[in-house]
């Protein structure tokens, strides 16, 4: 299944397959093997004796507050998942998981992203979250659209020079 361009930024978490399996992964990981030596650790640390000194004890306790934080993020996440069908996509506009070919108005640099969910995305391996300043400006474009995007240094203007389906 397809997103429309309105149902792109919902309150929905749109992934795709490879990262919704990622998620559970990371969930299954945190649960079964983080959480039991967190908890062990702890344990070890309070053996130590007093607690409100004990360096150990602290750094146990604020190692377990992190990964209970990001159990509820990716159950949460995973409870409001979208897993979109990339399989079929229309190459006629920019959509989530279409991988485009941008060049830079100005450089001339052209960079390739792939457009895809929070979860996935790692700009150092062309990953692209779809809520992102680009990510958002792209959705709906065409091939030889102009795009313009604010960044933290001004304003970049990319021209759309291709789209294809994500590998």
């Amino acid at each position: 299944m397809g997103l429309s361009e309105e149902d792109e930024l919902s309150d929905r978490v749109h992934m795709t397959e490879r990262g919704h399996a990622a998620l559970q992964e990371e969930l299954r990981q945190l649960k079964t093997v983080d959480r039991p030596e967190i908890v062990k650790a702890i344990k070890v640390a309070r053996a130590h004796g007093d607690i409100s000194e004990n360096a150990e004890y602290h750094a146990a306790k604020e190692q377990q507050g992190m990964a209970e934080a990001r159990i509820r993020l990716i159950e949460d996440h995973l409870a409001r998942a979208e897993v979109v069908e990339i399989s079929s996509l229309d190459l006629d506009r920019v959509r989530f998981g279409t991988t485009v070919v941008l060049q830079d108005s100005e450089s001339g640099v052209e960079v390739t992203y792939t457009i895809v969910g929070e979860d996935e995305a790692d700009v150092s391996k062309g990953l692209l979250s779809v809520t992102s300043p680009v990510g958002r400006a792209l959705i709906g474009k065409q091939v030889d659209d102009e795009v313009s995007v604010a960044v933290p240094a001004g304003t970049k203007i990319y021209e759309i020079r291709d789209l294809r389906a994500m590998a």
